[in-house]
């Protein structure tokens, strides 16, 4: 009986061994993989994902959206791409260097189909792919899953700007694409071995924005690296990848012209006029931009901090550094910073978290929080969506009564409205100027408009642009009370109609 007691006990005892045996040889390696490979992506781009969507509206508050889907409807009606502007009458012989031809193609459809909606969506899909780069990125540089969910989600709550809207870089515009390929270059070439490739994505880049320049600043970076470091191997990669990028920039509708097209941008005059172009310190608002302050004098302070830390890339050091030095000088520059800056600070916060901090129960939560983002994603896009709409500069009742009245008239229209008059009216009411500026209007034009641009009147200069070009109607922006002062009281003009937002003043 003892005896057959104690076989019992032992028989039990090996059962209930082989139970704990059992269990993290089946159910924890099965989940394991997955929490580490799918959680913390999923997690990461929902939220993100339920952040745009709040901020949808700001999504689709880009002044250029309008002449963008127009000229994407016009490509795709003619088959081809213009090289003249057909809806201004101020071009003279400028020829057009349509930049973004194939952005403006792909907007013309998914707005046909799905409306504003569904650009909105494209929009915020992008960025959705941006976390995703990021967040690989930031693990395969050996961060831990808790520091790279707090580097990258910072970064990317931070980058597109809402607070300084219109200088967004998160919005249905080319220049979403331009971010976009900017992460994919970047984590290809960390991975070093599938960079190979970038020359057909450079194709895409070059076609649909021109800020493809700043992927070879990237292969440039790692190339320069690797040729410090004596690193023949990867050098040799990063050269080879840059010469085919080379090349297939010239895979375009204009050729080799694209160079004009380009350096009518770059380093012109008109950046001087044009807020993303100005510092950072001078687009900074109040408590807007505080988070994104705060962010970069964390990052400074961890960088002085470990000093030359050999765990952190030294390619991405230097370009957060580039980027922040340059975002500090351009605005439009310093939501790269935020991008590139992701990788150290990961890094860096990995340090300073608790080694004892269990990786799986981490992950455990990221799941949970997965699903909760992932639920609120389409609760957060019905919400908002009856507020979607196109900047209001202009309305379409605006716009009816422009095209009754003042069709083919020569109007002289605020910078800010030209794009959404070119869409409202499609060139029957020809536009004095907008966003497309020196690759699309003539450098004359675009001085004398500038000069009409101040609160205070420059008479002689108002007087001399409107004899110059013949104009018959101002299409201002209402608050300038100083201009209704001088077009009605002093020269005799009427404000015929007056918007939400602008008013339409008429010679006598």
């Amino acid at each position: 009986m003892d005896a057959l007691a104690v076989w019992g006990d032992s028989k039990s005892d090996d059962k209930a061994d082989n139970k704990s045996d059992k269990e993290p040889t089946t159910i924890r390696p099965y989940l394991q993989p997955h929490l580490q490979r799918y959680g913390i992506y999923l997690c990461l781009i929902s939220f993100a994902c339920v952040y745009y969507l709040a901020n949808a509206p700001a999504l689709l508050f880009h002044y250029d959206l309008g002449w963008h889907l127009a000229a994407g409807d016009l490509i795709r009606e003619r088959g081809d791409i213009p090289f003249q502007d057909p809806w201004s009458f101020t071009l003279g012989n400028t020829r057009w260097y349509n930049l973004s031809w194939l952005w403006d193609v792909i907007a013309s459809v998914v707005f046909q189909y799905t409306k504003l909606g569904g650009l909105t969506l494209f929009t915020v899909a992008c960025g959705a792919a941006i976390v995703g780069y990021l967040t690989s990125a930031g693990l395969r540089s050996g961060a831990s899953a808790t520091a790279v969910c707090i580097a990258v989600l910072s970064a990317c709550l931070l980058y597109p700007s809402f607070a300084t809207a219109p200088n967004i870089y998160l919005a249905a515009s080319p220049n979403t694409c331009t971010m976009l390929f900017c992460v994919i270059f970047y984590r290809e070439c960390l991975n070093r071995t599938r960079c190979l490739w970038l020359p057909a994505m450079m194709v895409l880049w070059t076609n649909l924005h021109g800020g493809f320049l700043l992927g070879f600043l990237i292969l440039g970076v790692f190339c320069g690296t690797a040729l410090l470091r004596r690193d023949w191997k990867s050098f040799k990669i990063y050269a080879l990848a840059g010469a085919g990028c080379f090349v297939a920039i010239f895979i375009n509708p204009l050729g080799w012209h694209i160079y004009y097209g380009v350096t009518a941008t770059l380093g012109h005059f008109v950046q001087a006029y044009i807020t993303e172009w100005w510092s950072y310190y001078r687009n900074m608002t109040m408590p807007g931009s505080i988070p994104g302050v705060v962010y970069i004098l964390a990052f400074v302070a961890l960088e002085l901090r470990t000093g030359r830390s050999s765990t952190i890339p030294l390619e991405s050091r230097l370009l957060s550094w580039l980027f922040l030095f340059l975002g500090l000088y351009q605005f439009r520059y310093i939501a790269f910073f935020f991008i590139f800056s992701t990788v150290p600070l990961a890094l860096h916060i990995d340090r300073l978290l608790p080694k004892r901090l269990n990786d799986f129960e981490v992950r455990k939560a990221l799941w949970a929080g997965a699903i909760i983002g992932a639920c609120a994603l389409p609760l957060t896009f019905m919400r908002i969506e009856p507020a979607l709409g196109l900047p209001e500069m202009l309305s379409e009742q605006d716009a009816v009564y422009l095209q009754t009245h003042f069709s083919h008239a020569r109007i002289l229209n605020h910078w800010n409205v030209g794009g959404l008059l070119i869409f409202r009216t499609r060139g029957a009411v020809p536009v004095f100027v907008d966003g497309r500026a020196a690759t699309a209007y003539p450098d004359s034009l675009l001085r004398d408009y500038f000069t009409l641009v101040h609160m205070e009147i420059d008479e002689a200069a108002w007087d001399a642009v409107l004899d110059k070009y013949k104009i018959d109607a101002v299409l201002w922006v209402k608050a300038h009370e100083q201009l209704r002062r001088f077009l009605v009281d002093k020269r005799g003009w009427k404000e015929q109609y007056a918007g939400a937002y602008e008013s339409l003043y008429v010679k006598p």
